[in-house]
């Protein structure tokens, strides 16, 4: 399982949205977008 795929897994199984997971790790939702879809891995 490749880190993005890894990074909405448990983001959905924790029952967050992007907007939640982003403020618990002080990033914006934007940032965990791209995560999950690959873009950008920091």
């Amino acid at each position: 399982m490749k880190l993005n795929e890894k990074i909405l897994y448990y983001r959905k199984a924790a029952k967050l949205s992007q907007e939640e997971l982003a403020a618990q790790v002080g990033v914006s939702r934007q940032a965990v977008s791209k995560w999950e879809l690959g873009v950008s891995q920091s």
